[in-house]
Order: structure tokens, then C-alpha cells, then sequence
């Protein structure tokens, strides 16, 4: 008799593949959530040191984009799955991004950049995607969506920001681990889901991306780990 096969968008794959496939397909929405939670830790270190040491400002900046746009896009088709995790997500991201700016100064420059640089891009951002789903335009979902594709990406290498810091100072202590951590499940569960069972590109693709930045710095957590740079460093 012939053992049973689970076909899966065109894609023959055994049932034990099929059944990790569906597990994924199951806890991604749920592991987004998850990674928009990760940083809260190193949001309360900040908090009780009142310094940010030096840590990027972009994984917070990027996250509020990165939500605005997803939020735009599962609104406009009708996905609750995407724009309400992704509103969770941008409210922790105004809180994350508040309280880094409330304690780093507004002279700071290593973000990269500056606060103001960030404020403006963010604004920019929000504004240019509010006209785009109210403009009517029939394809505006395809031009968000793809808009959504690059924000994910930028914001699962946001913390690579400091990577030239991390090799001059042999310190990766600006590399928060619990987003990193996070980010390495969540991209995972999203990748496999998008490939295996929905073969969309702008599912797989970034969150292929999102998974190779995270062994990256997991990477460069391993070699330099957290020791303190002259200029003093906040581990995560």
C-alpha cells in the first residue's frame, strides 16, 4: 500500500515535513508578536540606566514604518491576520522609540544618524502610504505590499547598523539579543510557512533575509560577546 502524501500547492512533501509546515503556519502570526515584544527588555535596561550606551536607534524607527505599512496593506485586503499584530507592533514601537530618545539625547549621532533624521524619515513614511490608500488607485495594495517586503527587511538588519562598531571595538554588546533571538524564530516560522505552503514571494523573501541577518548576529554574538567597549556599551 502506498504510504500517504500531503500535497501542498503543487509540492509533494512527506507528512512529517507537511505537519511541521502546518506548526509554522499556525505560530507565525503569533511569533510576530512575539518579536515586537523582544526588545522590552532592553527598552527597561535604557530605562533604568537612563543611557542607551551604544545602541542603534533604527530597530525602533524601522519598527513603526515597517508596522505602518503592513498595517496599511492587511487593511486594504481585508487580512485581519497581518494589520492587527502589526498594530500591536507599532504601538510597542512609539513606546520603544519614545523612551530610546527620552535617554540618548538629541545630539546623538550614532543611530545611525540622528533623532531628527529618524522623526523625519518615519513621518515621511506614513504620510506617503496614508495618500497611497486613500489615493483610490487600484494597484496601491501592490506598491505597499512591496514597500512592506523592503521594511521587513531593514527592520531584521537593523541591529547589523552597528556592525562597524561590533568589529572595532570586538564588542557586540549593541546587538540586542532578544530581538535577534526573536527575530530568528519569527523568520523562520514565516519563511517556511510563505515557501512550503504559499510559495508568495513577498513572504518568503524577506523573512529568508530577516533569517540570514539574525544568524549573523548571533554570529557576531558568539565571537565578541558582550564585553564593554571604551566608550561603554549597554548589553542587551
Amino acid at each position: 500500500e502506498e504510504s500517504p502524501k500531503t500535497v501542498v500547492v503543487g509540492t509533494i512533501v512527506s507528512s512529517p515535513w507537511s505537519a511541521f509546515v502546518n506548526f509554522c503556519d499556525t505560530i507565525a502570526p503569533y511569533c510576530g508578536v512575539i518579536t515586537f515584544l523582544a526588545p522590552l527588555p532592553t527598552i527597561k535596561q535604557i530605562s533604568r540606566d537612563k543611557s542607551v550606551g551604544d545602541l542603534p536607534l533604527l530597530p525602533y524607527s524601522s519598527m513603526i514604518s515597517n508596522c505602518f505599512v503592513w498595517i496599511c496593506y492587511g487593511l486594504m485586503k481585508r487580512l485581519p491576520n497581518v494589520w492587527a499584530p502589526n498594530a500591536i507592533g507599532a504601538l510597542l514601537g512609539a513606546y520603544y522609540f519614545t523612551t530610546f530618545v527620552r535617554h540618548c539625547g538629541p545630539m546623538a549621532s550614532h543611530l545611525p544618524g540622528t533623532v531628527e533624521n529618524h522623526v523625519k524619515t518615519s513621518c515621511a513614511i506614513i504620510l506617503f502610504n496614508l495618500c497611497l490608500a486613500a489615493s483610490g488607485i487600484k494597484t496601491a495594495w501592490k506598491v505597499i505590499g512591496k514597500e512592506g517586503v523592503l521594511f521587513c527587511i531593514i527592520l531584521f538588519a537593523s541591529p547589523l547598523a552597528a556592525l562597524k562598531h561590533v568589529i572595532a571595538t570586538k564588542s557586540a554588546a549593541s546587538i540586542p539579543l532578544p530581538f535577534t533571538l526573536a527575530c530568528l524564530v519569527n523568520c523562520t516560522a514565516w519563511f517556511v510557512m510563505g515557501w512550503w505552503k504559499l510559495q508568495d514571494f513577498n513572504i518568503y523573501f524577506p523573512n529568508l533575509m530577516g533569517l540570514c541577518c539574525a544568524v549573523a548576529q548571533l554570529v557576531l554574538k558568539g565571537m565578541y560577546g558582550n564585553r564593554v567597549s571604551e566608550k561603554g556599551g549597554l548589553p542587551p
